[in-house]
């Protein structure tokens, strides 16, 4: 038997198929932000926020530092859209800095 025989596909385009079949796109786009916050907002935010959870599209965001709570607090705007360019419009409407 040749590899024509076979339905083959490319692994990415399977996972993904798998991902859209399985409705899971949206829960590994959270995933894979919360693991990636520290790129999208530097280290010195990375470093001081406490707890990042994601509930209703809303991104919540714990901070130790009531200075750095102050500074996120004014930058909102700015981390949605870098947000908006990673993952698409969608995947989180608002940001709540707690």
């Amino acid at each position: 038997m040749s590899a024509k025989d076979f339905n083959t596909k490319h692994i990415g385009a399977a996972i993904r198929e798998m991902f859209e079949r399985y409705s899971l796109t949206g829960k590994f786009d959270e995933a894979t932000l919360l693991a990636s916050w520290e790129n999208l907002v530097g280290k010195p935010v990375a470093r001081n926020t406490r707890r990042l959870y994601i509930r209703d599209k809303v991104l919540f965001v714990q901070m130790d530092s009531a200075a750095m709570k102050h500074d996120l607090t004014y930058l909102k705007d700015g981390i949605l859209q870098r947000l908006e360019a990673e993952f698409g419009k969608g995947l989180i409407n608002e940001i709540v800095v707690i």
